[in-house]
């Protein structure tokens, strides 16, 4: 008897150019109204320019891009290896020496101002850097630790600035002054947020704080009797050294920081002390996020996280834990507010915008979920890239989602997923009652 003869099997790379090929039409449908036509001013004549060749270029990488991606996929965790046996040793070794390396970190930090190569704007990059980093610390709480999705964490960081510009300018409140109650209000915003969400998972809760978030927007936005609305609020006042401001003349009967140091004027003076305001803020943040780990309370969040169902088994209520994360979250982002106000001068609903949500939870979870120095490698990844990329300003946040979609199919769990345990066991001596 005749063996029918087997069916022609159909080449993987078909299905790839196939796939590639859809993808690239969807580019160029997105590309040529984005892209593709630009408007420019002409003689007082607004008229639109084609760049087609643009969309050219956009239409192959990300042709070429899919079928590297679809390869790369296809070859299984074998394109993985010589990255993975890069990199875990150096996994390992920084969960192994993160205490020495945090030391190191901070000593840094403490000397980075009067470092050779740090210029004005270096400063100023770094103290952006560490507000994220303060940001980032305070939602790992809620999604690193208590394992709550929250897509709204934007708007307890607006009612920080917000407090603390309002009362500062109703009252005459001073910095240092403000920023306890700054803290306080977003807590209470926090405490607020809770409750509506007790019995929301998943998606369910990360669509409620999108929606609290949203909702925090549009109030600055339209309230302007007390947030004077898209104006924002200017005059913010700026933190002083102990009542010393940091200004080239003051009024009558005060002293400046550098009249009563005996030192030159320089704008540099300040930029230097609200880097060293920021830094002390997160070493702060720091130890008090590392000793709730270890308290009930933060065993409580990461049981939650874990398993809800097992956490109620073990007798830890959920509500409670779940109102302790998102207050102790909301205080955390309110102090990090606080500081974004007097660090500008001026604040506006524009600087609260959803996107500030996704960039502090991208580095959540690009650092690694529970990882504190997991946050601070990736705040400082995510902010100085489009520094770096400034060159390049009209591709910067195409290049941006490139690497984060890289470094995220390389690492899905995170740059540093290794956290200390929580509680370590120990082996006990035999033979001992």
């Amino acid at each position: 008897m005749a063996m029918a003869a087997a069916p022609a099997q159909r080449l993987p790379w078909a299905e790839w150019m196939k796939d590639a090929a859809l993808a690239a039409l969807v580019t160029l449908a997105l590309a040529i109204p984005i892209v593709g036509l630009q408007a420019i001013e002409v003689n007082a004549t607004l008229t639109i320019r084609p760049r087609f060749g643009a969309v050219a270029i956009g239409v192959a990488v990300v042709f070429l891009g899919r079928l590297a991606l679809r390869a790369a996929l296809a070859a299984g965790p074998a394109w993985r290896m010589p990255l993975a046996r890069l990199w875990a040793p150096a996994g390992r070794l920084l969960a192994s020496n993160a205490a020495t390396l945090g030391i190191a970190i901070i000593v840094l930090a403490i000397a980075l101002p009067f470092l050779p190569f740090a210029s004005r704007s270096t400063v100023t990059i770094a103290t952006r850097v560490l507000t994220y980093v303060l940001l980032g610390w305070g939602l790992n709480v809620v999604v690193g630790l208590a394992g709550l999705l929250d897509l709204g964490y934007v708007a307890f960081y607006a009612v920080g600035a917000y407090s603390f510009a309002l009362f500062a300018q109703w009252f005459g409140l001073s910095f240092w002054a403000a920023l306890p109650i700054a803290g306080l209000l977003a807590a209470a915003f926090g405490f607020v947020l809770g409750f509506p969400v007790l019995r929301l998972r998943g998606d369910y809760l990360a669509i409620v704080t999108l929606g609290f978030g949203e909702i925090i927007h549009t109030v600055l936005q339209n309230w302007v009797p007390v947030t004077k609305g898209p104006a924002g609020i200017g005059d913010v006042p700026a933190p002083t050294f102990f009542g010393l401001p940091f200004q080239n003349r003051a009024p009558p009967g005060v002293t400046t920081f550098h009249q009563f140091f005996h030192l030159d004027f320089s704008p540099s003076q300040r930029i230097i002390f609200l880097y060293y305001v920021v830094l002390a803020l997160g070493l702060l943040t720091n130890a008090f996020t590392l000793r709730l780990r270890k308290l009930p309370i933060g065993r409580a969040w990461e049981a939650l996280r874990e398993d809800e169902i097992a956490c109620r088994a073990l007798g830890i209520n959920p509500t409670t834990t779940k109102l302790s994360a998102f207050t102790i979250g909301a205080m955390l982002a309110g102090f990090a507010g606080a500081f974004f106000a007097t660090q500008q001068n001026f604040i506006s609903p524009e600087s609260f915008t959803f996107t500030e949500s996704a960039t502090i939870l991208a580095i959540v979870v690009l650092g690694g979920m529970g990882s504190q120095i997991g946050v601070v490698l990736a705040a400082t990844i995510l902010v100085t890239l489009p520094e770096i990329a400034r060159p390049f300003a009209e591709y910067r946040m195409l290049l941006f989602g490139a690497a984060m979609v890289a470094i995220m199919v390389w690492r899905p769990r995170g740059l540093l997923a290794q956290r200390a345990p929580s509680l370590l066991l120990r082996r006990q001596p035999r033979g001992g009652s």
